[in-house]
């Protein structure tokens, strides 16, 4: 048994005990920091997938997706036909940048407008649909206001151009 006066000695008092919880905090927002990469490109890929997949719905069923302009979708200012490939486009084209992370703010941006239009556009919007929405607009702000992570393409040509 080892005897107590042999012991490594710990400071013990307020002072102490704060310097310790602020290492171990310090450590845990590191390991958190660290994982910040992979939520970002979680973020990402989650809220393109949804929208990717929308367009591909589109365009398997091109008929049905006009039939939806034309009798559902209240897009304002546009031709249904028109609003039909403008939507489509932006559901096939915005998605796979956010993804990558090449002009991800731009991304966001547009594909948060889209879904903003989409909820206007849509009177019968169920309030599941509704709560579906507003979290893809909350994710998408998060790419939009905080940026798209340092997994990202964005990122990678941020670092060349400043190594320059």
């Amino acid at each position: 048994m080892q005897n107590l006066a042999s012991a490594p000695h710990l400071p013990v008092g307020p002072a102490a005990i704060f310097e310790r919880a602020a290492s171990r905090f310090a450590a845990a927002i590191g390991s958190l920091n660290r994982l910040s990469p992979l939520v970002d490109l979680g973020v990402r890929l989650f809220v393109a997938s949804v929208f990717f997949k929308s367009g591909l719905t589109k365009i398997a069923s091109w008929d049905s997706a006009l039939a939806l302009f034309d009798n559902e979708y209240a897009v304002p200012l546009l031709p249904p036909g028109i609003a039909a490939l403008l939507g489509t486009g932006v559901e096939l084209t915005f998605p796979v940048l956010l993804a990558f992370g090449l002009g991800a703010r731009v991304a966001a941006l547009v594909l948060f407008a889209f879904n903003l239009i989409a909820v206007i556009s849509y009177p019968d919007l169920s309030a599941a649909g509704l709560k579906d929405h507003q979290t893809w607009g909350l994710l998408l702000l998060i790419t939009l206001l905080h940026g798209p992570g340092k997994l990202s393409l964005d990122h990678l040509i941020g670092r060349r151009l400043l190594a320059r």
